[in-house]
């Protein structure tokens, strides 16, 4: 992520430099009316500012760890980027109309900055809620996924038929087990992670009988615990 805005600074400093070109090589005078008066200065302060604003809140989306989470923060890029279109046409409009009053141009850009840091605020809310709910979720399914991993990785370990066959009775009961877990299940969960470290010790001995009756084993706490997270549900 840090290498794409990289480059998207740079697009960034390239459009704030042909704003300061554009703004400056207009002419000194407009309907005989000086450029440098205090709606043009009002103008090119906010639009400065919006430039930063939308680099801060572009920032806060590219730095994200995961694509996932970059793609919850892309209504911020949207919001800043719509807030510095208004903020580019207010500012033009106070530059190059004189007769403007000072205090609309201002009060104009006060109001479109107001409502895009509170719709920027309220994007980040969501953002970061829907960002707990899946770390939240990822936690409570990390037993079952880690548990289907480990079952997929005895299967390619298992050598004869007969013992890989056992093994893919326990990998199916596993994937199609309910992910979600919890506290109430925390026994249950235990005692199939002693007894499949029984399973790969066997697997590892080559012992098909022990296999077998530990594979039989973990099907039945499989199911245990399924029926036990419809009753919680």
């Amino acid at each position: 992520m840090k290498k794409t805005f990289n480059i998207y600074a740079v697009c960034w400093a390239v459009l704030l430099v042909v704003f300061n070109l554009v703004a400056f090589l207009i002419p000194n005078e407009i309907m005989g009316t000086s450029k440098f008066s205090g709606n043009f200065w009002i103008g090119y302060a906010f639009i400065t500012i919006s430039f930063i604003g939308q680099l801060v809140c572009t920032y806060f989306a590219f730095k994200q760890e995961s694509l996932k989470k970059f793609f919850y923060n892309a209504s911020l890029i949207s919001i800043s980027y719509s807030a510095t279109v208004l903020f580019v046409v207010v500012g033009i409009l106070c530059m190059v109309l004189p007769f403007v009053p000072v205090w609309i141009g201002a009060i104009i850009c006060v109001l479109i900055l107001g409502f895009s840091a509170v719709s920027v605020l309220k994007a980040k809310a969501a953002v970061d809620i829907v960002g707990e709910v899946d770390e939240k979720i990822k936690v409570q399914t990390f037993f079952i996924d880690s548990l289907l991993m480990d079952a997929e990785t005895l299967m390619a370990r298992a050598k004869s038929g007969e013992i890989k066959a056992e093994l893919k009775r326990v990998y199916e009961a596993v994937r199609y087990s309910d992910p979600m877990s919890s506290n109430a299940l925390a026994n249950v969960e235990s005692q199939i992670t002693v007894a499949f470290s029984e399973l790969t010790e066997a697997i590892t001995e080559e012992n098909a009988e022990a296999v077998k009756k530990l594979a039989n084993e973990l099907v039945i706490l499989i199911n245990d615990r399924n029926k036990k997270c419809k009753l919680l549900k």
